[in-house]
């Protein structure tokens, strides 16, 4: 037995085989970091910064609200300013994030949303029913001003195909209207950025994956918003906009990444070819280039203590780490994103139901404790069943500059991790290995020493189907 003991690594590394990686060492994929409850924060915010920089990601999501920088934003009557004057806005919420970015050397998107100013609605009773294209079109010419420099490129409106950021979704005959109302909006924010010289891309979408019968279904949206019949073919006479990219949020539920969702129009991470082939079509139909690249601008798994959509803390770590997987090996997929760094607060006072009705999709719980998924990012690892016996291996060192080297560690159920190799990543941190299926408790980790030697050990993975 003793004899046998020790033998078994050695046994275990034979059955882990490394293909070279020709193809990944090309490949390019940008990880954006979204943390509003942690960034704009005055108490946490360096905290925050650091922490995300440690994990590895150094680009930046940042969501700016009209209504919350806007002058007498409940007002219905219009203040008699110059609104195209950043000094007429309050940006204090926002300035001190995208100056620290900006130090950083980050990537910052800044997504420009409502809701909006109620003297921007066309007399609306709300701050989201269709918003005036002209009053949007000098806000954005304020916003450019006012952070162009610290900006690497803009998005226009989150999740406009959900009524809590724009409306109407649909008339009185349930036939969708928030894509029209998007298109001229998106038009207007164009001439803003045009009208002050800025010609950093600009991504359109930034659509929510499913529609009900409250919101509009992305592929829906999409179509329309580009002036498409049902059948991809133009209709009227709308003109070729500009679209640098499309963003979308492709979040899934608490049955996993490779879910597929009901209905065609909807878009989930388990079947992004929808929307590639959707964008493909209306290429082909003039209405946006070749090949547009696709921004997955937000995205997040949801854990427990959340009871309706949250799912274990060992298979939120599972799902994301999948997730970004599948975002990688899309061609298409430019950028993909984490949400959130800490979970939302939950709720006081109200039904147990309805208590954590926020996102409980961060990497450390609302009281700041850290979930697997923290460790996790760092040193994602995706363990995939193949044909037979055998599972491959798929693993990223996030904070990697260069090329380094990870240990791969695995456990029956009742026993220690122990080392079946020490592998090789690519230039860009990315490696991946086969190795033996085994019984059903069979779990594998990943450790790394930094360049400080530091050493940092990913959480225990199990197999997915």
């Amino acid at each position: 037995m003793p004899l046998l003991r020790r033998l078994l690594p050695l046994t275990l590394l034979a059955l882990l085989v490394l293909p070279a990686l020709p193809a990944q060492a090309k490949h390019t994929q940008e990880v954006t970091f979204e943390a509003p409850r942690d960034l704009f924060d005055v108490a946490k915010r360096d905290a925050a910064f650091s922490e995300i920089d440690s994990l590895g990601a150094n680009a930046l999501r940042v969501v700016l609200y009209w209504h919350d920088v806007a002058p007498a934003p409940d007002d219905r009557v219009k203040p008699k300013l110059d609104m195209t004057d950043p000094a007429t806005y309050d940006w204090s919420r926002y300035q001190p994030v995208l100056d620290e970015a900006a130090r950083r050397g980050w990537t910052v998107q800044v997504t420009v949303s409502g809701p909006v100013p109620r003297w921007a609605t066309n007399g609306a009773r709300d701050t989201v029913t269709r918003p005036s294209p002209n009053e949007f079109r000098m806000f954005m010419m304020a916003v450019a001003k006012q952070f162009g420099s610290e900006v690497s490129r803009w998005s226009i409106w989150n999740e406009p195909n959900h009524p809590q950021f724009l409306g109407p979704q649909y008339d009185s005959r349930h036939r969708p209207v928030s894509p029209t109302v998007y298109r001229g909006l998106y038009a207007a924010a164009l001439r803003g950025l045009a009208a002050v010289g800025d010609s950093k891309p600009v991504l359109m979408g930034e659509t929510a994956p499913t529609g009900t019968g409250r919101d509009v279904a992305p592929l829906t949206f999409l179509r329309q918003a580009l002036c498409l019949s049902d059948t991809y073919k133009k209709k009227g006479s709308c003109a070729k906009l500009r679209i640098d990219g499309y963003a979308h949020h492709a979040y899934s539920t608490r049955l996993g990444p490779y879910y597929k969702p009901d209905g065609p129009n909807n878009v989930t991470i388990g079947v992004l070819s929808r929307l590639t082939g959707a964008l493909d079509k209306a290429a082909r139909a003039g209405a946006v280039k070749a090949r547009l690249p696709l921004y997955l601008t937000e995205f997040g798994v949801q854990s427990t203590p959340d009871p309706l959509y949250g799912v274990s803390l060992q298979r939120q770590n599972e799902f994301r780490d999948d997730a970004e997987k599948i975002a990688y090996d899309n061609p298409r997929v430019a950028a993909f994103s984490q949400y959130l760094l800490t979970d939302d607060a939950p709720l006081t006072g109200v039904p147990a139901e309805q208590r954590y009705s926020g996102f409980e999709s961060g990497l450390r719980t609302s009281d700041g404790r850290a979930k697997p998924a923290l460790a996790g990012f760092r040193l994602p690892l995706v363990v995939k069943r193949g044909k037979g016996a055998k599972v491959t291996l798929w693993g990223l060192v996030r904070p990697a500059r260069a090329v380094t080297k990870v240990v791969v560690q695995q456990r029956d159920k009742g026993r220690a991790f122990a080392t079946i190799a020490t592998v090789t990543t690519n230039a860009r941190g990315v490696w991946t290995g086969r190795a033996g299926l085994g019984g059903s408790g069979r779990e594998w980790r990943v450790r790394w020493t930094a360049p400080d030697g530091t050493v940092f050990t990913g959480p225990a993975t199990r197999a997915l189907k």
